[in-house]
């Protein structure tokens, strides 16, 4: 169902809340009490004309009029009618051209995944084969339409005892229509955004797979997948596959591990999840059905990640929380009672007895649609899913390492001034977005832009400054290594100051700095600012042209002998010395 929202705080300063009462009308439908709410919307438990309950999603007055929050909820209604699954909450009713636009959902009164580990602790085994199986059957259903939901994660899954119901389509993609680049592009949790979503690569089935496994982990564990900790963190180790899998089953591991891979093309398809899952609900080792390509287990796989505060079962974080500020850790959850082995197994080796949540003081019981069980995303992310401008970057790799093989330092410092204005560009892109994931779209949003500027500039120097110094180190040692390799080779001796160590020391210490610490924010800052130069595609293959023939120049040059290389290069003609000068 729809009814999910992203967080359940308020809006910030209470602007722009939908003013319904209880058991006052939304269009023919008579609410009966909010069940939550979020920045942009609110949802009501309501009535339809034949006393059927159903759950209303109500945009908030501020962004009532914004076009991209209008196409989103048309987006959903027109996916939502695509599908035909008990996996997936239909949607019965919608009205776009009111004043207040809604869309009306199926009223499903359990709680999302994320409450119900949350309060009860992590899954056993046999409720989590149910929950994979039927997410597994969701998931089929929705791919067999073309479509792919994007945003599969605990708190987009209600559950009705053990069956789950998947939810909220807002960001869903289909597969036959142009690809969305600006809005309906999910800014939410970090730890269940996948790699080609962080990325901006390409989306498939794979991605929901993805999703699918990220939802098992924190089922079986009672934790993100990647950890908690600042939002690059835990997206490079999306990036980089780094699942914290310590908790779960040994024999269901291999699976999850596959299915979180980096490259969509290593992750397991429908039909090898499914015989995956039912070789594991047999004992069967999983290995034994998937193919060759999804086999590789890190040897650390199960072992636990660098230590973060976080309590034994957390949700997981919104943006704009979790993610940008550790929150406090979470009262001690009392222990409970193992959960029994299902269908005659034992417990799982290095499974801890599953905590229970510690005393709720003033809470009655919640609905499965309140605040904690379901979230409506904010205005998303306008890089995530945007060209990544790849051949240009290359392109400006290698006419760098020209530029710094012919004039090392003139090259250092071009870098240099790249990475600030790269990091700069991004740290602004990104608190605008915090500030429209918290408050919506405001006409302030540029004037508060430009205002930020100089703490952005001065953030970023300090990030460039730190994040230079591994780069420089390892292109030194290039340079140093590769130097004396040469002269075993020619017995010159070592020559610092030759264009092969310069070139390969460069090369080295630019691969560093875009794959290495802080490389997050210097890869979507130098995508930013690609994409802003080189939009048409005339363009881009004219800028990758020049760049490739600057770069074949200089070191064509350099090898050929017809330039040399210059570290202090002179900027006009040398000063007469004083024998020169008239007179003497």
């Amino acid at each position: 169902m729809t009814t999910q929202l992203l967080g359940d705080d308020p809006a910030p300063d209470g602007r722009g809340d939908v003013g319904v009462a209880d058991f006052d009308t939304i269009g023919p439908y008579r609410v009966l009490q909010q069940l939550g709410q979020g920045g942009m919307g609110i949802v009501h438990l309501a009535l339809d004309a034949r006393g059927r309950a159903v759950a209303i999603k109500v945009l908030r007055s501020h962004v009532a009029h914004d076009e991209d929050a209008r196409a989103r909820l048309a987006r959903e209604v027109d996916t939502l009618a695509r599908v035909r699954s008990q996996r997936i909450a239909p949607v019965f009713d919608a009205d776009l051209e009111t004043e207040q636009p809604y869309i009306v959902t199926r009223y499903v009164p359990g709680p999302s995944l994320e409450q119900r580990v949350r309060e009860d602790g992590p899954l056993g085994a046999q409720s989590l084969l149910t929950l994979a199986r039927g997410l597994t059957e969701a998931l089929r259903a929705i791919h067999d339409v073309d479509v792919i939901h994007r945003d599969l994660k605990p708190g987009n899954v209600l559950m009705l005892d053990d069956d789950p119901v998947v939810i909220d389509f807002g960001i869903a993609h289909v597969a036959d229509t142009s690809r969305m680049t600006m809005t309906g592009l999910v800014m939410g949790t970090p730890g269940y955004l996948s790699p080609e979503l962080v990325e901006g690569g390409d989306v498939t089935p794979a991605t929901d797979w993805w999703g699918w496994a990220a939802t098992l982990v924190f089922a079986a564990t009672g934790r993100s997948p990647f950890g908690r900790g600042g939002m690059e963190a835990v997206l490079a180790r999306v990036c980089r596959g780094d699942a914290d899998l310590r908790d779960v089953d040994p024999q269901l591991a291999p699976l999850l591990h596959a299915a979180l891979a980096p490259d969509p093309t290593r992750r397991p398809d429908a039909d090898e999840v499914l015989m995956a899952l039912e070789a594991w609900a047999h004992g069967r080792p999983v290995t034994e059905v998937l193919p060759q390509r999804t086999r590789v287990l890190r040897p650390d796989a199960t072992r636990a990640l660098p230590p973060v505060a976080a309590p034994a079962v957390e949700p997981p974080a919104p943006w704009g929380q979790g993610d940008w500020t550790d929150p406090a850790p979470a009262p001690a959850p009392a222990p409970r009672a193992p959960v029994p082995a299902a269908r005659g197994r034992e417990p799982w080796p290095g499974t801890q007895p599953a905590p229970q949540p510690a005393a709720q003081v003033g809470h009655g019981p919640q609905v499965g649609h309140g605040p904690q069980a379901g979230q409506l995303d904010r205005p998303g992310d306008p890089r995530i899913g945007k060209a990544r401008r790849s051949d240009v970057l290359a392109a400006l790799l290698v006419a760098g390492v020209a530029l710094t093989t012919a004039l090392p330092w003139v090259g250092l410092a071009v870098a240099v001034c790249w990475s600030w204005a790269a990091r700069t560009v991004d740290r602004s892109m990104t608190a605008t977005v915090r500030r429209r994931h918290r408050y919506g779209r405001r006409r302030s949003d540029g004037v508060a832009a430009v205002a930020s500027a100089p703490l952005q500039l001065v953030g970023a120097a300090l990030t460039t400054v730190v994040a230079a110094l591994l780069p420089l180190a390892v292109g030194a040692a290039g340079v140093l290594a590769t130097a004396l390799a040469q002269s075993t080779v020619d017995g010159l001796g070592v020559r610092l100051d030759s264009a092969v160590p310069l070139a390969v020391g460069a090369l080295l210490a630019l691969l560093i700095g875009w794959w290495g610490p802080g490389g997050p924010s210097l890869r979507r800052g130098s995508r930013s600012m690609a994409r802003s130069v080189t939009g048409p595609p005339a363009l881009r293959l004219v800028v990758v042209a020049a760049l490739l023939i600057f770069a074949v120049g200089v070191l064509g040059a350099l090898a050929v002998g017809a330039l040399d290389i210059s570290w202090w290069p002179s900027l006009g003609s040398p000063l007469p010395s004083a024998d020169q000068l008239p007179g003497r």
